[in-house]
């Protein structure tokens, strides 16, 4: 019996879709095998072809239901998977924790539990448990897209800030389609023009991301492996320290940045934003934004975000204003004559608007809170 025209085009769509994933996977696995964003990337892309198998109109209707619940639950976790990938590439400083784990356990465990024992039956607490797992994919989707538009503009990676507006559009979108169809489908099984247009729609999206990975994976898309950025050390009245350099303390160094640009004008830019940054003291401002500081320069916000990434080697505009507000901050706390001066005072001062990320940037940068960095340098001098 020759198989129906829709029945091929599922799996000619589901053959190019496992292909693509398995690159993906390829990719992220040599590229940057040990970044948390390419292990975040390489499981998802591992449990997406779990997906692809088990969504399957004739997977679903003639395999038994027990046998399905470790594809549902794989694929339902890949919900939770997409988040912490988004997190992992969109930030720099994304740390995977017990909660990411226990979620994922969570929605796993429950989406299996469901397959085997409550679907289709007439259980009391099936209502809940079905409904709770068909809101994971949108609840997920929705953190995953305020995970992609949060600080869209401080991010300097162009790239990067491309990929945010695309995921926020499909994976919402995306998400929200096959929570419908499924709603609008018997057990919540997908048809088989529904099961090809899912497939479709996945195969896009992937697609899309896997030529941007192949693309970019080497380059701008992750960081390059770095040691933490460690402020210069501004010690007071030291022999290699002038007083114009107490007063105009330099940021912490982001790492190896790009060969300076030839460019005459990309070279007054420069000497202009390292004159609002270190003299004016440009980065107190509380309210300082990639937009505002590229109109105190009277430049384009792109030329600013692109000196700042391609020339200086930042790829987030918070993160190099807290280099300059550290740096001051810094220097306050290594100072003796300040040894009175509350810590809270001292931060506000460089810029910044509360003490909490204060002490976490602080923490981070140096390793060691600002008491204990205070107490440390002002016993050595």
């Amino acid at each position: 019996m020759t198989p129906a025209p829709t029945t091929l085009l599922d799996a000619a769509l589901r053959g190019m879709l496992l292909a693509l994933l398995l690159v993906l996977v390829l990719v992220l696995g040599r590229d940057r095998p040990r970044l948390l964003a390419a292990r975040a990337g390489l499981l998802l892309a591992l449990g997406l072809c779990i997906q692809v198998i088990g969504s399957m109109p004739l997977f679903e209707a003639t395999v038994p239901r027990a046998w399905q619940s470790p594809f549902v639950a794989i694929s339902v976790g890949n919900a939770v998977l997409f988040w912490v990938f988004v997190r992992a590439l969109f930030d720099d400083d994304f740390a995977l924790r017990p909660l990411h784990i226990a979620s994922w356990l969570a929605v796993a465990v429950l989406a299996a539990f469901n397959c085997a024992m409550v679907a289709g039956s007439a259980s009391v607490v099936a209502p809940i448990t079905v409904g709770i797992q068909r809101a994971v994919p949108l609840v997920f989707a929705v953190l995953a897209a305020m995970a992609a538009a949060s600080q869209w503009r401080a991010d300097l990676v162009e790239g990067r800030r491309r990929l945010r507006v695309f995921i926020v559009v499909t994976g919402v979108g995306y998400s929200i389609g096959m929570l419908v169809v499924r709603l609008a489908s018997p057990r919540g099984q997908l048809s088989g023009p529904s099961a090809t247009a899912d497939a479709a729609m996945l195969l896009l999206i992937v697609a899309v991301v896997t030529w941007q990975m192949v693309r970019l994976a080497g380059s701008e898309f992750f960081p390059a492996a770095q040691a933490p950025a460690v402020i210069p050390p501004v010690m007071p009245g030291g022999p290699a320290q002038s007083a114009e350099e107490s007063s105009n303390p330099r940021p912490a160094e982001p790492g190896p940045a790009a060969e300076p640009a030839s460019d005459p004008a990309e070279d007054r830019l420069a000497a202009s934003l390292q004159h609002a940054m270190a003299v004016e003291h440009t980065y107190r401002s509380e309210d300082l934004s990639i937009a505002t500081l590229a109109a105190r320069l009277s430049v384009p916000e792109y030329r600013l975000r692109r000196l700042i990434n391609q020339r200086l080697g930042h790829r987030n505009f918070n993160a190099f204003v807290n280099g300059f507000r550290l740096a001051e901050a810094t220097a306050a706390l290594a100072d003796s004559s300040k040894r009175e001066l509350p810590v809270l005072t001292i931060a506000l001062t460089a810029g910044f608007q509360s003490i909490g990320p204060f002490n976490r940037a602080f923490k981070a940068a140096t390793g060691l809170t600002p008491t204990e960095f205070r107490r440390k340098k002002l016993a050595e001098s």
